[in-house]
């Protein structure tokens, strides 16, 4: 039966039959999946993957509710895993069977899907980005100019010299582990090829475990290799090679590979992790406290009642944890965001503006100076008795606020209601691995935005190591950090989030430079720890 008219018939993803879908998973970063592999995924009931490699996609985009199994389970040979498939697909589910890079090349997927095709089992194939593709764009190696015209794709081994043509307007490029990219540099030398012949080896493609070397073929066997005998590498011959650097995009953001701890709660602290990756950096957020309900309720339910009623002019949120609690208690009362469209709103910054827009309200004051309790008081208006119909101010707090706005707003003449609507208590310790890493300097820097994030993580994790770069949001927090023996590296010229991670990534670029001047390749802080313990 049709659709009536008017409307959209929803389209069904997967239909109710046995159904197997190769997905290409892409080089490494979960963002290069496709669209279609990921609403695949989303809807898929087992998923066959490569835990090691396939972990952060199964993350992101897998419903909890799948069943995921390990592909070795699954035989040796590709007739075996695809007579598997087809058992698991069978009556009528569907398994997506992930597959690396682009899913197709130097792979078993066809193989895999035409023991399925002939089981009567339907099949699909959705390719993904390219693992040789995915290197040249990474390290801005050009493939093809107007005078290299054709590129060879060859499995890395011992027999590769043979695929390999001698002829100067073709790129190479050799994909397989890092032993088999040793076995094909050593045949090509045999074979009599040129020992100063440009090429790039690289590895953790898309990732900020990336790694890229410029080398020869007769240099090419160094210890970096030897090292990385285990990643699945690329290496690239060609004439790209030599001018790659004039594209190198990747690698020179500002805080490529930086490990950086967020002492924040998970909602807090997941925007400055993307905003941490942006620049090239991979965030770890720690959450230091946690929030619960006042031993009290008793206030802020007659605050409630009080907003409701129209008893207030002004509410002030003070963080996104005041936010998050208020909206806790709208919905208790079984209120939502218009309890307060006759009340203005002012927010302490942008973080909990942004949290005010998430639950539909779009704050009437936001300091355009110091994102804190000062910098709020400092541009909250006056009250005027002939303008304004009250003077009462709410403001929603944890049981540590700080005074600093309460004695600012009834010096400009509000009356104020400062009422705890939630405590924040010390949060549980993080897992060992990262406590271990936290006094080890496994982490370049910590980003701490209050002093009590400071006391919080000394108290539950311990002190960093003199190594880690330490940044502080403002000179109270630094303060603190100070009294706890740290040393204080950046301090941000305003005290808001972008501020701290601006200063972060002059401190970066400016310790890059001075190593340069000094004549050492630079590294960031904990490779530094690495390199003078070895």
């Amino acid at each position: 039966m049709s659709a009536p008219a008017g409307q959209v018939q929803p389209r069904r993803l997967l239909p109710a039959s046995p159904r197997v879908v190769f997905i290409g998973s892409g080089p490494g970063e979960a963002g290069l999946m496709t669209m279609r592999g990921a609403d695949l995924l989303s809807a898929a009931e087992i998923v066959v993957c490569d835990s090691d490699v396939h972990d952060e996609i199964v993350t992101a985009y897998v419903n909890q509710a799948a069943e995921v199994v390990e592909a070795t389970s699954l035989g040796a040979s590709a007739s075996t895993r695809g007579r598997r498939l087809v058992e698991l697909a069978r009556p009528d589910r569907t398994v997506v069977r992930l597959s690396s890079d682009d899913g197709l090349m130097f792979t078993t997927t066809t193989a895999e899907a035409a023991v399925c095709r002939k089981a009567d089992v339907d099949v699909e194939i959705v390719p993904g980005v390219g693992l040789s593709a995915a290197t040249a764009a990474y390290t801005g190696t050009a493939l093809t100019t107007n005078r290299v015209r054709s590129v060879r794709f060859i499995e890395a081994g011992p027999q590769s010299h043979v695929d390999v043509s001698r002829h100067r307007n073709t790129t190479h490029v050799l994909t397989g582990a890092g032993g088999q990219i040793a076995q094909a540099i050593r045949a090509l030398l045999d074979d009599g090829w040129d020992e100063d012949t440009k090429v790039l080896l690289a590895w953790g493609i898309s990732t900020t475990e990336q790694t890229t070397i410029d080398t020869s073929l007769g240099q090419a066997l160094s210890p970096a290799l030897t090292d990385a005998t285990g990643n699945r590498m690329v290496m690239i011959m060609g004439q790209g090679v030599e001018t790659r650097q004039d594209l190198s995009w990747f690698e020179t953001k500002p805080l490529f590979g930086w490990q950086v701890l967020i002492p924040r709660t998970k909602e807090q602290g997941t925007s400055t992790a993307e905003a941490l990756g942006e620049l090239g950096a991979v965030g770890t957020v720690v959450p230091t406290i946690a929030v619960q309900p006042p031993r009290t309720p008793t206030q802020m339910e007659k605050a409630v009642r009080g907003l409701v009623d129209g008893d207030y002019e002004w509410v002030g949120f003070t963080s996104v944890n005041a936010v998050r609690a208020v909206r806790m208690w709208f919905e208790d009362f079984g209120l939502d965001s218009r309890s307060l469209s006759g009340v203005k709103i002012a927010a302490v910054g942008g973080a909990t503006a942004a949290s005010l827009s998430d639950w539909g309200i779009t704050p009437d004051l936001v300091p355009t100076g110091e994102h804190s309790a000062r910098g709020l008081a400092a541009e909250w208006p006056e009250y005027v008795a002939d303008i304004d119909p009250m003077n009462r101010v709410l403001l929603p707090r944890a049981d540590i606020a700080t005074e600093v706005l309460v004695a600012g707003l009834l010096e400009k003449g509000w009356d104020v209601d400062d009422v705890t609507a939630y405590r924040t208590v010390r949060a549980s310790p993080p897992p060992a691995p990262i406590r271990e890493a936290i006094k080890a300097g496994d982490f370049d820097a910590f980003l701490f935005t209050s002093s009590s994030t400071v006391r919080n993580l000394v108290g539950i994790a311990g002190k960093p190591a003199p190594t880690s770069v330490i940044c502080c949001i403002g000179p109270a927090t630094a303060n603190t950090a100070a009294e706890h023996g740290l040393r204080v590296d950046v301090l941000a010229e305003e005290a808001n989030l972008t501020s701290l991670i601006d200063g972060l990534v002059e401190f970066a670029q400016q310790s890059r430079a001075d190593d340069l001047a000094a004549g050492i390749t630079p590294v960031r802080p904990s490779q530094k720890r690495r390199r003078k313990k070895a």
